[in-house]
């Protein structure tokens, strides 16, 4: 906090020289593109950057002497609408006082209560006035100044240039430098980001380096046609000064969400000042919102995406920060300096937090957000985010990519003491909401492109040549209610993938069925009803033990002694090996491998485990063969 405090104050009480820098880095990434392409015409680099900077604030210039003459021919034009305006006000004073004349009653009563207050002070002051007044009254003394000479004159007129005059005078000479000094400069960069991977870090800056000058140079070309089509519309309209307004627009523009708004105040106060009538308002009101709806939801888009990266939270506020801290120039720097605060935080570790706080990448992952949302027990905004992912990917899909990671971070909390019993009730209470929610989803079929035949994996191949699963295939007593029983292994977040796994196979036409994470218990064995049960599968979710796998096993296989046992570890990156058991199947990877063995186990079709050790064995053959 000492060191946030210390720098902003660094950057208040620098503005004098800050300001500048950031304009030329700024108009540096700009211009950047433009000396590249000389140097690459053989142009030597000073002779570049001088007909790049030259040109560059040419146009500045050129823009800014416009404006000021504008803005003289505006003031100069403003004593002439002066009755035009009198007779608006004098028609909206009629229009809010017509019919009953109730607000000008009102102003009536306002004003001789406020005459009533008024006059006793007034005439008690009078009264102690007139008994202070002394019969002897002071001789008024007037000082006169003596004309000011041709000195004085011209200090009088060049000093409220000598601020804007240095500043301009600073950045010119930061670009010049800035442009010479590119690489040396980029090589200092590279040295404070880390000079360990050196191939990491100047594919980062030179990734950034691009992408910021591209987007700058984007937003110039827009923002400037916004401009050049609002005053030509405005000049069509009639509006005074319709070149001035269109360069405000310009320059606002550079601000998301409020700056359009902020450049259209002033052409509709001077449109609603000077028509005779009503429709040079409702015109210009029309022109910027046709504009900024064409520019907002179809240029921008075309050129430079849906947004420029930053969070719409992170605008307004870094708006309000650089406008407190460096006034209105603050205001038209505040978008492009977040957006290299973000891009450097992209790319440069030590300064991520920049990318975290003002980017608009979302903060957390998907599993990691449905983990945050299960700790705090919240289902609803858990099955928002399921619903959204659901639009393009299958249940499967969500429960494998999604959900199934999700517990694996609980599971980790978990080993390291960190979830106490409350946290576990919630992510159960919240799985089961979720998996409830999603019983009547509908799975979207996602056109996939087909690639070539000699392109794909012998694997793949082998895939193609199976029949998918189909319900008529599968005997009947796999279909029945509860054929399959989800047995959680050894907690509540196996519980949890038992509810899955449970729903994913009632999917593929399979009666499943789970049961409590207590179900293994000393308390509740005994009472399970095991008859009639094509399959019994133990599901794990993070890590587990041989003994504590072999003794599930055992007690299962005496208790239903025609039920085939199979031990899901839905870890994927567990080392749990189980032996070999007789009647016994063990499947380790995610939901969709599980689901997959069981149907193959049901329907007698080649198990995923087959499946790949005959395709290792095609694909040694091939190898062979091509080495022949």
């Amino acid at each position: 906090m000492a060191m946030a405090a210390l720098i902003v104050t660094a950057l208040y009480f620098g503005r004098e020289i800050l300001v500048p820098v950031a304009l030329a880095v700024l108009l540096s990434f700009v211009l950047a593109p433009f000396v590249i392409r000389l140097q690459s015409w053989r142009v030597p680099r000073t002779l570049s950057v001088l007909v790049a900077v030259f040109i560059g604030f040419s146009i500045i210039f050129s823009l800014g002497g416009l404006m000021v003459s504008q803005a003289n021919r505006l003031a100069e034009e403003l004593p002439g609408y002066q009755q035009t305006l009198r007779e608006k006000i004098q028609g909206l004073r009629g229009l809010a006082t017509g019919g009953s004349g109730t607000l000008e009653r009102a102003s009536k009563v306002l004003r001789e209560l406020d005459s009533e207050l008024q006059n006793p002070s007034a005439s008690r002051n009078a009264i102690d006035g007139l008994r202070r007044q002394p019969f002897d009254r002071p001789i008024p003394v007037e000082i006169r100044q003596p004309d000011p000479g041709t000195l004085s004159t011209l200090v009088a007129i060049i000093q409220p240039l000598l601020q804007p005059l240095t500043t301009t005078g600073i950045v010119v000479i930061f670009v010049i430098f800035i442009l010479l000094q590119r690489q040396d400069l980029r090589n200092r960069f590279i040295r404070l980001a880390g000079s360990h991977d050196m191939q990491r870090t100047t594919a980062a800056l030179d990734d950034a380096g691009q992408r910021l000058s591209r987007l700058f140079l984007n937003q110039i070309i827009v923002n400037a046609s916004f401009g050049l089509l609002i005053g030509i519309g405005l000049q069509l309209i009639g509006v005074p000064s319709a070149p001035l307004w269109g360069l405000v627009a310009t320059i606002l523009r550079f601000v998301p969400y409020v700056g359009s708004p902020i450049s259209a105040v002033f052409p509709l106060i001077l449109a609603a000042a000077v028509g005779s009538g009503w429709g040079m308002l409702l015109m210009t009101v029309a022109l910027f919102a046709t504009l900024q709806l064409i520019a907002g939801q179809i240029v921008e888009p075309l050129v430079y995406g849906r947004s420029s990266g930053l969070s719409p939270v992170a605008i307004v506020l870094s708006a309000s920060f650089w406008t407190w801290l460096w006034g209105p120039i603050g205001l038209v720097l505040a978008t492009p300096l977040t957006i290299c605060l973000v891009v450097v935080g992209r790319h440069v570790d030590r300064l991520q937090f920049f990318d975290v706080l003002l980017g608009n990448q979302p903060a957390l992952t998907p599993p990691q957000l449905l983990y945050q949302r299960m700790l705090a027990g919240d289902p609803i905004e858990a099955s928002q985010q399921a619903q959204t992912y659901l639009e393009a990917a299958t249940l499967a899909d969500y429960h494998d990519k999604i959900l199934l990671p999700g517990l694996r971070l609980a599971e980790h909390d978990v080993r390291l003491g960190r979830l106490p019993g409350e946290r576990l009730d919630r992510i159960l209470a919240t799985v089961s909401e979720v998996v409830d929610d999603l019983d009547s989803h509908e799975d979207v079929m996602v056109a996939e492109t087909a690639t070539a035949i000699d392109d794909r994996s012998s694997l793949a191949r082998l895939e193609s040549s199976i029949v998918p699963f189909e319900n008529d295939r599968l005997p009947e007593a796999w279909q029945s209610a509860g054929a399959v029983l989800c047995l959680p292994g050894s907690g509540k977040l196996d519980e949890a993938a038992s509810l899955v796994l449970a729903q994913l196979l009632k999917r593929q036409g399979i009666g499943a069925e789970a049961e409590a994470a207590d179900a293994l218990s000393m308390s509740r064995f005994f009472s399970l009803d095991l008859s009639q049960r094509s399959a019994l599968c133990i599901c794990y979710v993070g890590e587990t033990s041989n003994a504590m796998i072999h003794y599930a096993v055992r007690r299962l296989a005496k208790k239903s002694r025609n039920s085939r046992i199979i031990v899901a570890l839905i870890a994927g990156e567990s080392d749990t090996k189980p032996a070999p058991m007789p009647n016994v199947t063990v499947v380790t990877g995610n939901f969709s491998d599980v689901v997959g063995s069981i149907h193959a186990l049901a329907t007698g079709r080649i198990s995923s485990a087959a499946l790949d050790a005959l395709a290792a064995g095609v694909d040694a053959a091939l190898d062979r063969a091509g080495k022949a």
